[in-house]
C-alpha cells in the first residue's frame, strides 16, 4: 500500500482513550524493567540484538495487518519500549554521551520526524494514520519519543541527581500540563497528544526504576524481572478490556444499523 491509499479507511492506530494511556504507561514501565532485566541475565550485546529482532518482528506483524489490531499494536509498543530503552542506554554507556546531550539529540530527531511527516502527509494526527507511509512515520515518531523519554528520565533521575521518586512527581506534574491545556484551554489536540506521549515514557520508566532498582540505588528492591512481569500482566488486562469494549460497541453499532434497514 502507498500514501495514496483510500483516505476513508479506518485509522491503523488506536484513539487516545483512558485505556490507551493506561496501557501506554504500563508499556513504558515494562520496557524499562524488561531492558534492565535482560542486560543482567545475558550479555548486553546479545540482549540488544534480541531486542532488535523482537522489535522488528512485532513491527512487521503490525504493518502487515493494515488495520488496527490491538494485540499487534500493543506488542509493537512494548517491543519499542524494550529496544528503545536498550538503544538509548547503549548510546550513553558505550559511546559515553552525557544524558543532556542524548536528550537534545533525540529531541532533534523527533523534530525531524514530525517535520518530514507534516511536509509529506500534511498532518501528524493519529486519527489520520490510514496508509502504510503514514504508519511508518507514526512508528518512527514513537521510537523517537521512547528514546527521548528514556534520555530525559535518566537526565532527571541520575544526571540531575533528583532520584526516582522526585522524578515521578516531576513528570506526573509535567504530563498534567498538556492534559489540562487541552481540556480547559483548547490547546491543539495533536500537539497535546504528542507532548503527553513523550512524557509518559520518563514517568513510567521512573516508576519502574523506583520499584525495581535495589535499595542501594534508591529503589524499593522488588527486582526488574518482577516489575516487568507485573507490567506485562497489567498491559494484557487493559488491552483485553479495551478489545471487549470495542467489540461490544461494534456489535451495538451493527445492531442499530440492521434495525434501521427497511424490511
Amino acid at each position: 500500500m502507498t500514501g495514496h491509499d483510500d483516505a476513508r479507511t479506518a485509522s491503523r492506530v488506536p484513539d487516545p482513550t483512558a485505556g490507551f494511556w493506561l496501557a501506554k504507561a504500563a508499556s513504558t514501565a515494562f520496557g524499562e524493567a524488561a531492558s534492565d532485566f535482560s542486560i543482567h541475565v545475558m550479555p548486553p550485546v546479545l540482549a540488544v540484538l534480541l531486542g532488535f529482532v523482537l522489535f522488528s518482528g512485532a513491527l512487521t506483524w503490525q504493518l502487515t495487518r493494515r488495520r488496527h489490531v490491538p494485540g499487534a499494536y500493543w506488542l509493537t509498543v512494548a517491543m519499542v519500549g524494550v529496544f528503545g530503552t536498550m538503544a538509548a542506554d547503549v548510546v550513553h554507556v558505550v559511546i559515553g554521551l552525557p544524558y543532556a546531550v542524548t536528550t537534545v539529540v533525540y529531541a532533534l530527531a523527533l523534530g525531524v520526524v514530525f517535520l518530514l511527516w507534516s511536509r509529506i502527509e500534511g498532518s501528524v494526527s493519529v486519527h489520520e494514520v490510514r496508509t502504510t507511509r503514514r504508519e511508518l512515520f507514526y512508528w518512527a515518531a514513537v521510537v523517537a519519543t521512547f528514546a527521548l523519554g528514556t534520555a530525559a528520565g535518566d537526565l532527571a533521575a541520575v544526571g540531575l541527581g533528583l532520584g526516582y521518586v522526585p522524578s515521578i512527581v516531576l513528570f506526573a506534574v509535567l504530563i498534567l500540563v498538556p492534559a489540562l491545556g487541552f481540556r480547559f484551554l483548547r490547546w491543539n489536540g495533536t500537539l497535546s497528544f504528542w507532548a503527553a506521549y513523550v512524557l509518559t515514557r520518563p514517568l513510567g520508566a521512573s516508576i519502574a526504576d523506583a520499584l525495581g532498582k535495589p535499595t542501594t540505588e534508591g529503589g524499593v528492591g522488588v527486582g526488574s524481572g518482577w516489575v516487568a512481569l507485573g507490567c506485562a500482566i497489567l498491559m494484557v488486562i487493559v488491552v483485553a478490556t479495551m478489545r471487549r469494549s470495542r467489540n461490544g460497541s461494534d456489535l451495538e453499532t451493527g445492531a442499530r444499523t440492521v434495525q434501521s434497514r427497511p424490511v
